[in-house]
C-alpha cells in the first residue's frame, strides 16, 4: 500500500498549473469510440481513472497512442466486442458510459454495475428509463446489465432530478439517434458543455436552449468524424490547491483554470475573508486574516459542488466559529470526517429539518438509510494533530493530505492509490509549493 509521509505546519506558497478534468477526460475517451476515425485529445491527466478507461477501450477495439505527456490519439475502426470486461469495468464509474458507443455501433452492450468511490448507491434508473423510450431494451441480471436495440430512436425526456453523468451518456447515445431528441432538466456542469463542444466538433448537432439552459436539443446525425479537442481543466483540483493554501495560511497562484467555472467556490471563500484575485485563466487565493465560519449546502451546478465539500471541511476546521455542511447530492458523503476527528477535529453530525426531503435531496429516496446523516457541524479553529491514517476513497484521501499539511508534525497517509485516481503527481506538485511530503510507492 503506497503512502505519503507529511510533515505539516508550513504555509504553502507559489504557483501550480491545473491538469485536465478527471470528470471530462475519461468520458471524452469514451466519446471518441462513437466514430471509427481518429480523435486527438490534449490536456489528458495522468491518473488511474484515465488508465482504467484506456484499458477498457482497448479491450473493445480501440488503438490508443500516446502523442505527448498529456496527449492521446484514439482510433476505433472496429468494435471487436460489445462486452465491457468485468474486472476493469467493476472498478470504475465509467462502465455504463461505454453503452453509448457500443449501442450506436453494434446495437448491444453488456457492462458490470459501476464501482468507484464508496459514496452509496449510484442509481441508473434515470438512464434506463430514458433508454426504454429510445427503443433500447434493458436486462439486468445479477451484477451485469445487457442492453439491446434494433435502432436507437429519438425521444423527449425529462429528468426527475438533474444527473451529471447520465446526462452525458444520453447525449452520446442520442447524437446518432433517428430524429430530434429533447432532454429537459439536464445538469449544467461545465464538463457537460465541454463534451457537447467535442461532440459538435465531431459533427453532432447538440445545443442548449438559450431560453432554458436545462433543455438540450439533439438532432441525430448518421455518422461522426474524429476531432482534435483540449480537455477542460479540473475544477476539483483547483479547489483542492486553494483549500490547501488557505488551510496552511498561505498564498497560491493557480494557473490554467478559468475562474468562471468555480465562481460559487470563490464567492464562498471571499465571504469567509480570503483574498481572491482572478485573471482570464488563473486566480490567486491568499490567507490575509482569520477566516469566518460559513454554512453551505452541496447541489448541482451552479451550487456548491459535492466533490468540494470534503477538502473544504479542512478549511472550515481553521475558521473561527461553527460552520455547517449539508450534503444534498449523495445520501452520505462524510467518510472523511472520521480521519479528521482522529486528528482533533470537533464535529457533530445532524439531519436538517426538511419539509419536503424528496425534492430537497438530489439522491433517490430509496438510497437513504436511517443511519445516514446529511449534515455536519464543524467547530474551529482546531489545532489539528499529526496521525497515521488510511484512506479508502479519492476525496477523503485529498482531504486527509490537506489536514496533514495543516497539522504541525509528521503524519503518514496510507492508501494513496485512491488519490491517484483523480490527482496527477499530487505530492510532487505540493512539494513545489513548499510542502514537506514524501511519496513512498509500493
Amino acid at each position: 500500500m503506497s503512502r505519503y509521509i507529511v510533515t505539516g505546519g508550513q504555509p504553502l506558497s507559489g504557483e501550480v498549473s491545473i491538469r485536465g478534468a478527471k470528470n471530462a477526460s475519461f468520458k471524452q475517451i469514451i466519446a471518441s469510440l462513437l466514430s471509427p476515425h481518429p480523435t486527438q485529445l490534449t490536456n489528458i491527466p495522468q491518473i488511474s481513472d484515465v488508465k482504467i478507461t484506456e484499458s477498457i477501450a482497448k479491450h473493445l477495439g480501440s488503438i490508443i497512442t500516446k502523442t505527448g505527456e498529456h496527449s492521446l490519439e484514439i482510433s476505433t475502426p472496429n468494435i471487436t466486442t460489445s462486452i465491457v470486461p468485468h474486472g476493469t469495468g467493476e472498478k470504475s464509474r465509467t462502465s455504463f458510459l461505454f453503452s453509448a458507443p457500443l449501442l450506436v455501433r453494434t446495437g448491444k452492450a453488456t457492462f458490470p454495475m459501476p464501482g468507484g468511490d464508496k459514496l452509496g448507491d449510484r442509481p441508473l434508473d434515470r438512464l434506463f428509463d430514458c433508454y426504454a423510450k429510445m427503443n433500447i431494451n434493458v436486462t439486468p441480471k445479477d451484477d451485469l446489465v445487457t442492453l439491446e436495440t434494433t435502432g436507437i430512436k429519438a425521444t423527449n425526456y425529462t429528468f426527475p432530478k438533474p444527473s451529471h453523468t447520465v446526462t452525458e451518456c444520453i447525449l452520446m447515445t442520442a447524437a446518432m439517434a433517428n430524429g430530434e431528441s429533447i432532454i429537459d432538466n439536464t445538469a449544467l456542469e461545465p464538463e457537460i458543455d465541454d463534451l457537447i463542444l467535442m461532440l459538435n466538433d465531431m459533427g453532432a448537432q447538440i445545443n442548449r436552449d438559450s431560453k432554458n439552459l436545462k433543455r438540450i436539443i439533439i438532432q441525430g446525425v448518421p455518422w461522426l468524424k474524429g476531432t482534435k479537442h483540449e480537455v477542460i481543466s479540473d475544477r476539483n483540483e483547483s479547489v483542492t490547491f486553494a483549500c490547501a493554501a488557505l488551510s496552511t495560511k498561505g498564498s497560491v497562484n493557480i494557473l490554467r483554470i478559468d475562474p468562471k467555472i468555480i465562481t460559487t467556490f470563490l464567492d464562498t471563500i471571499t465571504q469567509m475573508g480570503a483574498k481572491t484575485e482572478g485573471g482570464k485563466d488563473e486566480f490567486t487565493v491568499s490567507w490575509v486574516k482569520p477566516l469566518k465560519p460559513i454554512d453551505i449546502q452541496t447541489g448541482p451546478e451552479p451550487g456548491f459542488m459535492t466533490d468540494w465539500q470534503a477538502v473544504f471541511s479542512v478549511l472550515l476546521s481553521q475558521a473561527i466559529g461553527c460552520s455547517t455542511i449539508i450534503e444534498r447530492v449523495y445520501p452520505f458523503r462524510f467518510q472523511h470526517i472520521k480521519n479528521l476527528e482522529n486528528m482533533g477535529l470537533k464535529a457533530t453530525f445532524f439531519n436538517p429539518e426538511v419539509s419536503d426531503p424528496d425534492n430537497y435531496y438530489e439522491f433517490n429516496p430509496e438510497s437513504n438509510r436511517p443511519e445516514y446523516f446529511h449534515g455536519v457541524k464543524i467547530y474551529g479553529p482546531t489545532k489539528l494533530k499529526p496521525a497515521n491514517l488510511t484512506v479508502t476513497d479519492l476525496r477523503a484521501g485529498a482531504t486527509t493530505t490537506l489536514a496533514a499539511l495543516t497539522a504541525i508534525g509528521q503524519s503518514t497517509i496510507s492508501g494513496v492509490e485512491y488519490i491517484e485516481r483523480g490527482y496527477e503527481k499530487l505530492a510532487e506538485r505540493l512539494r513545489s509549493l513548499g510542502a514537506n511530503i514524501e511519496y513512498i510507492k509500493t
